[in-house]
């Protein structure tokens, strides 16, 4: 079961929810209003019935993960932290930049076909992207048209949810299996 959160919560005392903007198996993300910087963002909540199941370590990981990466094609991670509610099961979130526009899949339904430039333009800076991350001993594996957002001819990748952090030979930073 999914715990949906009613419009008009307050995470953080700082993030009130707007609406649902999206949701997969593991989490839902919400359209919030950063009060504090007067601007939108998006908010990623693990279901509290996934959390039990699989543990928070996992999205406490793909926190840690997506706080290691600061590329313009890769969709931001702001803020994190614990919502708790009277009567109702903690959780855990985390804040993104919101990138207004629609993912590669919404595109690619509506259009069946990009054009050759803009098809070029989204897979170079999907390239970039995955190249910092990979630079970073990221990998993100789930790369498809789903995490792909397009907001205008430009593209960030979100979602690193089953991203792994490699361990390689001269890399300097932390590693996970």
């Amino acid at each position: 079961m999914i715990h949906r959160i009613e419009p008009g919560t307050c995470l953080g005392g700082r993030y009130e929810i707007l609406c649902e903007i999206g949701h997969g198996g593991m989490s839902t993300v919400y359209l919030a209003d950063d009060a504090q910087l007067a601007r939108c963002v998006a908010v990623k909540v693990l279901s509290p019935d996934l959390a039990a199941v699989v543990g928070r370590e996992r999205f406490l990981r793909e926190i840690t993960i997506a706080a290691r990466l600061s590329h313009p094609h890769i969709v931001p991670l702001l803020d994190s932290g614990v919502h708790d509610e009277a009567g109702a099961p903690s959780l855990l979130y985390y804040i993104m930049g919101y990138v207004e526009g629609e993912s590669l899949r919404d595109k690619l339904l509506r259009e069946r076909q990009l054009p050759v430039d803009d098809a070029l333009q989204v897979t170079r800076e999907v390239a970039l992207a995955l190249g910092h991350a990979h630079a970073q001993g990221v990998v993100h594996r789930d790369i498809k048209p789903d995490n792909i957002l397009l907001t205008g001819r430009s593209a960030v990748i979100a979602d690193f949810g089953i991203a792994k952090l490699v361990n390689r030979p001269g890399f300097s930073g932390g590693w996970f299996s």
